[in-house]
């Protein structure tokens, strides 16, 4: 009877869970049909993948020059052993050498994401721009979760290297295609710079986060829980990708318009400026944090936690610099430019403080303004390159930010490799008075993106032709239609006059259609 009762039990129980889930299915199915909890639902995805890109981007930093120290070791031990059977020890000259082949190991398994997504961002900024944010986001995340496993079970250098570059292509796809999506969403700019602050914030805490997390597992519990923490989480988010966003059964990107060609957006001067500036601004960060455990260890002697420790309080001036920047930018939206180059003065300002600092107190100051001006350089200019596909082209969001994840891709490209030759060529102390400077002298180029908000949107008729609230880029569709309707025009394109802002959208429309050989819209 007590088995019978148990077994009843654990079925009523079993049947309330089945009940719970269903009806909190039943309440996200609802809240996707509602506009606005669908974006804020797409919002916390999106962060969840740009957290954990930029985690697994920064974990290994604790792990992996420890871990590759080992495997070398033994290699050395065992190659010792079989050709000098009755000797011990190496000489110094082949330690040495050893070491700095170490080095350049380290910072070419640094790099190699990077490259990769330097190489892979304009295909898939095209890509996304043909098929949509959902699909790509999927298969970032896919990709993703398959490095982050190969990392956790791989041991040679050979498969790590693969992971790390797999990695790669997985945030080119990603990375663009969740921001896209963001700025496709929310489409008032007060909106839309709240989002994106947002995104970068849990960027930022990715990041600076990851090494410690990384550190103490790996302490603790080995090589591999912390990526498979990881790919629990990169897993559970793909999922989630698949049962809210549902890509595959939404065919309404079949009628989206065709997005101006990356190649075409490069050499818009505003969006070139913009671009320079997310490079030059991400520089410092991307330079020190390959070199500057070096330079700790042999000027002021910290120790392993402390190197360990370095970027995490700079994690809350970076979240208030971007929670400044969208009050700001909320308040005096013609001022994202000024936001822009004060935080590259802010900068280059702190980079040049570095060197100067003695002990480890004193360097958080400057690791901390470093962060905050990258916070207000990131939050101020992101934004503004939305608008600027908005004003000057198509409102279709992939490329433009397939060249933004090309500016950082380039900075943390080169700082691995790069900044310790410079460092061993010229010195620390000229490696940091260069980065200030060069951000310091590129802050007047934003000058140029002073009249960007006095720009008019191509699409100018957008308040009196939509009668419901703006819902992204299905907006162009929602326009082109009643213009049709309105206007008697016999195509749904981009049917304009050149504007204020020198943009001929439908000649650039119809230059699309014969470069691509195929119908306006795809």
């Amino acid at each position: 009877m007590d088995g019978e009762g148990g077994s009843s039990g654990l079925a009523k129980s079993a049947a309330v869970k089945l009940s719970e889930m269903g009806r909190r299915t039943k309440q996200l199915g609802t809240a996707m049909r509602d506009p606005h909890q669908q974006r804020r639902i797409i919002l916390v995805i999106v962060c969840v993948a740009l957290l954990l890109d930029n985690m697994l981007y920064m974990v290994i930093v604790p792990i992996i020059p420890d871990y590759l120290a080992d495997l070398e070791n033994e290699q050395l031990e065992h190659v010792h052993v079989v050709m000098h059977p009755n000797t011990s020890g190496n000489s110094t000259s082949q330690d040495k050498s050893n070491k700095n082949n170490l080095d350049l190991q380290i910072g070419v398994l640094f790099a190699s994401k990077a490259i990769l997504q330097l190489l892979v961002n304009p295909l898939s900024g095209t890509f996304i721009d043909r098929v949509g944010y959902d699909i790509p986001l999927l298969i970032g995340l896919t990709v993703m979760f398959i490095s982050t496993c190969i990392f956790a079970f791989g041991e040679n250098y050979a498969t790590l290297f693969a992971a790390r570059s797999l990695q790669g292509l997985g945030s080119a796809f990603a990375d663009t295609s969740g921001i896209a999506m963001i700025a496709d969403k929310y489409t008032e700019e007060a909106e839309r710079s709240t989002a994106l602050g947002i995104a970068l914030a849990f960027i930022s805490f990715g990041s600076l986060v990851a090494p410690p997390f990384g550190g103490v597992l790996y302490e603790f519990a080995g090589k591999r829980v912390p990526f498979l923490v990881l790919a629990s989480i990169c897993l559970a988010d793909g999922v989630l990708v698949l049962t809210v966003i549902k890509p595959f059964s939404n065919r309404t990107r079949e009628n989206m318009p065709v997005g101006t060609p990356i190649y075409k957006l490069m050499v818009d001067p505003y969006i070139a400026v913009v671009a320079g500036a997310l490079t030059v601004a991400n520089i410092p960060l991307a330079f020190l944090e390959p070199t500057i455990a070096n330079w700790m260890e042999t000027t002021m002697h910290s120790t392993q936690w402390e190197m360990g420790l370095t970027w995490l309080p700079a994690f809350f001036p970076h979240v208030l610099g971007v929670y400044i920047t969208v009050k700001l930018a909320a308040k005096n939206p013609h001022l994202q430019w000024f936001y822009g180059a004060l935080g590259m003065v802010i900068i280059g300002a702190s980079s040049c403080t570095v060197p100067a600092c003695k002990t480890f107190g004193q360097l958080i100051a400057p690791l901390c303004g470093i962060c905050f001006g990258i916070a207000l350089v990131d939050t101020a200019l992101l934004p503004t390159l939305a608008f600027l596909v908005d004003v000057r082209h198509v409102s279709v969001y992939g490329s433009v930010y397939a060249i933004a994840d090309i500016s950082y891709s380039v900075a943390y490209a080169m700082g691995p490799i790069v900044a310790g030759q410079i460092v061993h060529t010229l010195g620390f102390v000229q490696l940091n008075l260069g980065m200030g400077l060069v951000n310091v002298l590129y802050a007047p180029a934003l000058l140029l993106l002073r009249t960007v908000s006095q720009m008019k949107p191509s699409f100018s008729e957008r308040d009196n032709l939509l009668d419901e609230a703006p819902q992204g880029l299905y907006d162009t569709i929602k326009m082109e239609e009643r213009r049709v309707k309105k206007k008697g025009y016999s195509s749904a394109g981009n049917c304009l006059s050149v504007d204020e802002n020198g943009f001929d959208a439908f000649s650039a429309q119809r230059s699309m259609s014969v470069e691509s050989s195929g119908p306006e819209y795809t």
